[in-house]
């Protein structure tokens, strides 16, 4: 039997793209042949953090992939397995000398598996090397230097996909892999709402906002409507990583004038406290379950399956949650706003732990980040203790950011044939209203299911003494010298 051939293998997993991937970038350097390699793990597709629509948008994206790797005779070897089963069958074909990946700020399951894999590497005689992703760093004790760092790392230049010739993997060889695998369909659904993923789709929608879109961005960001089309809509490719964040920072900074820099300027700013969240997640792993600031640890909530469901399927009788809700299931997209205020609702109004949302709304969002969703979720939830107590209410959201109604009439369409301000607000309709309406309470579109005025100061005054504990006070302390008054002061120097 002859020698195998000793190859590289380039593991993708949250960044799926070729250009300014560092993983990519290494393996070309080493001169060495190498193959691409995106496994759909069997325990992240039976994970209840992730949906269908984040399978297909990884497929799009490997879609993509493989459009740009045709003129190189290579394709990414795409398979349905466990990590460890897939090396194995790799090696019945291909010696493994290194394996190049991006550190993963992801789920606890996920960081199981990479110390699983780890020792595997290490029996097998694998080299492991993994990079940083967008500038978030692992084994950090504060936050004294984060930012200039973070800051060098996004003015750094691109890393180029400039491979050698016939240093990919040929298709040829990649199809014999399959053969003995789980190979994946990479065809996916066409007639749904959801944003399409790729690198090619996400740079339209890069291009579309830098050109044009971005010049309403700061007036209509918090208005459920018209910011689909304002705000970058850029999310879900960051997320999956079809674009590195460098790459949009340094545009941002290109596109930045006189004339648009608070626009470009607010966006970019964003793009900063993105990586503040995930670095802070990456630093303390246990706010996937529990709320970081260890005072909340007490705080007990009566879980109501009945709330929980109405909340889930848009029925609350209160018509900005529910459109927001029905919105999300659709279209996979809400903006920041109205995801503040629909985790607002769940936790503060109906008085629900934001554990029992995790689930759901990870499902639901196309841009499911682990890193931004549950430091986020505690933050909305009003269980940090560090960050102002803010209770969404619905109604005056609804009156002042979508103030003719468009956006409840069309995501809950029994309410579109009403006046705007009982499409606001249609528990205040009479008998007599309903009936010159043929539009009835209890039967058309539900009451409210509580009573948001008694609900809400009940969480006030629970949160505000709560505010007051010794724990949580401690906790503070902890929290911001380990995470957050570097990088404010910083940010706001560098604004």
């Amino acid at each position: 039997m002859s020698e195998r051939e000793r190859i590289n293998i380039v593991w993708l997993k949250r960044d799926l793209r070729l250009h300014d991937n560092e993983a990519i970038s290494n393996a070309i350097k080493e001169g060495k042949r190498f193959l691409i390699l995106y496994v759909f793990e069997n325990q992240l597709i039976n994970d209840p953090h992730y949906d269908e629509r984040h399978w297909n948008f990884i497929k799009e994206s490997i879609v993509d992939i493989n459009l740009e790797l045709k003129q190189y005779n290579s394709k990414v070897l795409s398979v349905q397995s466990d990590v460890i089963g897939i090396f194995n069958q790799i090696q019945n074909y291909f010696k493994i000398e290194k394996v190049f990946s991006h550190l993963e700020t992801g789920l606890l399951i996920t960081f199981n598996r990479d110390k699983d894999f780890k020792r595997y590497c290490r029996n097998n005689n694998i080299e492991w090397i993994e990079n940083i992703n967008n500038g978030v760093q692992r084994g950090l004790k504060n936050r004294d230097e984060w930012f200039e760092s973070w800051n060098e790392y996004m003015l750094q230049p691109l890393e180029l996909f400039q491979p050698e010739n016939h240093q990919l993997i040929e298709t040829k060889d990649v199809d014999k892999i399959i053969q003995i695998s789980h190979s994946v369909s990479l065809l996916t659904p066409q007639d749904n709402l959801f944003q399409k993923g790729g690198r090619t789709m996400g740079f339209k929608y890069a291009n579309s906002f830098f050109k044009e879109r971005h010049k309403d961005y700061m007036f209509q960001i918090s208005k459920p409507a018209a910011s689909r089309k304002s705000c970058s809509r850029l999310s879900p490719y960051l997320a999956w990583g079809n674009i590195s964040v460098r790459e949009i920072y340094q545009r941002g900074k290109e596109a930045k004038t006189k004339s648009n820099h608070r626009h470009i300027g607010a966006f970019l700013s964003r793009l900063r406290w993105q990586a503040h969240f995930i670095q802070k997640f990456e630093m303390e792993h246990t706010m996937e379950e529990a709320s970081v600031n260890k005072g909340y640890h007490k705080l007990k909530k009566s879980i109501s399956k009945k709330y929980q469901e109405a909340w889930r399927e848009g029925k609350t009788g209160f018509p900005l949650v529910d459109a927001c809700m029905r919105c999300l299931k659709e279209t996979g997209y809400l903006n920041f706003r109205m995801r503040a205020l629909t985790v607002s609702f769940f936790t503060h109004i109906l008085w629900q732990p934001w554990q029992d949302a995790t689930t759901h709304l990870s499902q639901m969002f196309l841009d499911f980040e682990p890193g931004i969703h549950f430091p986020q979720l505690q933050m909305q939830a009003g269980e940090t203790g560090i960050n102002n107590l803010r209770i969404y209410n619905p109604i005056k959201n609804g009156i002042e950011h979508d103030e003719n109604a468009e956006f409840i009439k069309k995501w809950v369409p029994e309410l579109s044939n009403l006046d705007t301000h009982f499409a606001h607000e249609p528990y205040l309709m009479t008998p007599l209203d309903q009936e010159f309406n043929n539009f009835f309470l209890g039967k058309d579109y539900p009451y409210p299911i509580v009573d948001i005025k008694e609900t809400r100061k009940k969480a006030t005054d629970i949160l505000w003494n709560m505010k007051k504990n010794s724990l949580v006070k401690k906790e503070n302390i902890r929290i911001l010298a380990k995470h957050t008054i570097s990088d404010r002061n910083r940010m706001l120097r560098n604004e």
